[in-house]
């Protein structure tokens, strides 16, 4: 499951997700408390605030990459200083539910929802002012190459911006409260996930496979790293969700 890797992990990770598209957004928010929407707003900010007094010449588009249900493409959409968004999924299943809620919403006019592989964006060099993927990146069967296309997609001076669970001993301080906190969520994550998974979903290995995903996932400060390595600029990240949650961005360096 969560160690796959490749074609194999690829296959693995659409299977699962057609298969709890229904009751995906039912489910992270009963996950998170509702707190995901916060946090995907928060990634549309501060994704936006980067484009701030950037001399990037035309439309300002915005690119979320696997979109999934369409939040945080709706969430770029409405920030001051993006033109429009689009969001691009793995899935046909994902973007048929993004796009009715789109129409529910009234933010058809305001974004474009498409299938495509996240591995090989289906648009030219330097098409975007920023580009953004929430909750998706340990799902990659190639990190760096996603990473790196997300890049390539950006305008010089743009931004990338990503949202994903971390790892919660990364950064966590020594200490007996800091210990029983990641204990506890260890405990909820890794057993009461799934458990809510199977009630709701009806899918029990769909909800085991996230947790396991998380700790295997880079670690913070490493992501960060990454990005830095793929030529971005000025990258920082916040932590939120009591540590579970790292938001990190960076900047397209202009010539």
């Amino acid at each position: 499951m969560a160690e796959l890797k490749g074609e194999a992990k690829q296959r693995y990770v659409a299977q699962m997700f057609a298969r709890i598209a229904g009751r995906y957004d039912l489910m992270n928010t009963l996950m998170t408390g509702g707190m995901h929407r916060r946090w995907r707003r928060k990634t549309a900010q501060i994704t936006a605030q980067g484009l701030v007094g950037v001399p990037l010449a035309g439309p300002r588009l915005a690119l979320d990459v696997a979109t999934g249900t369409g939040d945080l493409a709706f969430a770029l959409a409405k920030q001051p200083g993006i033109d429009r968004a689009v969001g691009l999924d793995f899935l046909p299943e994902m973007i048929a539910l993004a796009q009715a809620k789109a129409r529910a919403r009234g933010l058809a006019g305001q974004t474009s929802l498409i299938v495509g592989d996240a591995l090989a964006l289906p648009f030219p060099n330097a098409s975007f002012a920023c580009a953004t993927a929430g909750f998706s990146l340990r799902n990659m069967p190639d990190l760096p190459q996603a990473l790196a296309e997300m890049v390539r997609v950006v305008r010089p001076g743009g931004r990338v911006t990503t949202l994903e669970l971390t790892p919660l001993s990364a950064g966590i301080k020594s200490g007996p409260f800091n210990r029983l906190r990641a204990g506890l969520f260890r405990v909820y994550f890794h057993r009461l996930v799934p458990l809510l998974g199977q009630l709701i979903a009806g899918d029990k290995s769909a909800y085991t496979y996230l947790p396991q995903s998380v700790d295997r996932f880079l670690q913070a400060d490493n992501l960060a790293r990454l990005f830095q390595d793929l030529g971005l600029t000025g990258v920082g990240y916040l932590k939120l969700g009591f540590g579970t949650v790292a938001l990190h961005w960076g900047d397209k360096p202009t010539p």
